[in-house]
């Protein structure tokens, strides 16, 4: 049975605009596919998403969840549509508070969102609770971005013992494009989640940032790459440090380094 590889992105072009990350969105589980994997793709439905222009539509049977979130409640919606040249699926995780009426990280302004670390709570909670629903059980996650970066910290805590994740090995992609701004100040309490108590959070900053946050998906992954020419320095001397199996810079066409480390974390040979 071919190995199966789930993809928690940021950004997909053509969804979103063109950039590093957006095409590494969109390349990567093509590519992936196309080794022999079976794969599975998330994103957040950004409020910049035309739902008509790119066939959007809602998965009744996956929405209406309820994710509760500094005591508040935010209903999950799930979205699907395909990528036009290629026919890969993307699931995308929708929420009115969150997402649907919101850009990526900045306001229409250029000021990031206060709660981009509420944001990326849910996001994470609403793709690993989908994909329980699904019924998929991925061998290799593969997060991209700051808005995916909670979601190996829960995986090893919170989700540990789901049937759907409790052999599943993580890898976090890291990129140029970083947040500017501190996430909230309860973000430690916000993150709290069955197993996922804060306490396991002492070790880092009070006051959240892109550093910290890094550190904490790098600290509960089980490898990580570099997806770009110019990722945060201190986060790659903090991986290089954690001494997990770590991907330099591949480059951008090389899709065979990354699904030689996709297998080599699963212990599959070619």
């Amino acid at each position: 049975m071919a190995k199966k590889i789930l993809f928690i992105n940021q950004e997909i072009n053509p969804f979103v605009p063109e950039t590093e990350m957006s095409v590494m969105g969109r390349e990567l589980p093509q590519k992936a596919q196309e080794a022999g994997f079976e794969i599975r793709n998330f994103m957040p439905k950004w409020g910049t998403i035309n739902e008509r222009r790119n066939q959007l539509h809602e998965v009744i049977r996956l929405s209406g969840m309820n994710l509760i979130i500094n005591e508040s409640d935010h209903t999950l919606i799930i979205k699907v549509a395909s990528i036009p040249t290629s026919r890969i699926q993307v699931y995308f995780i929708d929420n009115e508070d969150y997402f649907s009426k919101r850009q990526m990280e900045k306001n229409e302004a250029g000021v990031e969102y206060s709660d981009n670390g509420e944001r990326a709570i849910f996001y994470a909670r609403g793709v690993l609770e989908t994909v329980k629903k699904l019924r998929w059980v991925p061998d290799l996650v593969v997060c991209h971005g700051w808005i995916s970066a909670i979601i190996p910290f829960y995986l090893k805590t919170a989700y540990k013992d789901e049937p759907s994740f409790a052999n599943s090995k993580v890898v976090m992609t890291l990129y140029e494009k970083q947040l500017a701004e501190n996430l909230s100040d309860k973000f430690k309490e916000s993150l709290e989640f069955r197993d996922a108590k804060s306490n396991l959070l002492k070790n880092y900053k009070d006051k959240f940032d892109f550093l910290e946050l890094g550190k904490l998906a790098i600290d509960y992954s089980d490898g990580v790459i570099e997806g770009g020419k110019d990722v945060n320095a201190e986060l790659l001397s903090y991986a290089k440090n954690k001494e997990i199996p770590l991907l330099g810079f591949p480059g951008y066409d090389n899709a065979d380094a990354y699904a030689e480390f996709y297998r080599s974390l699963i212990g599959e040979e070619k």
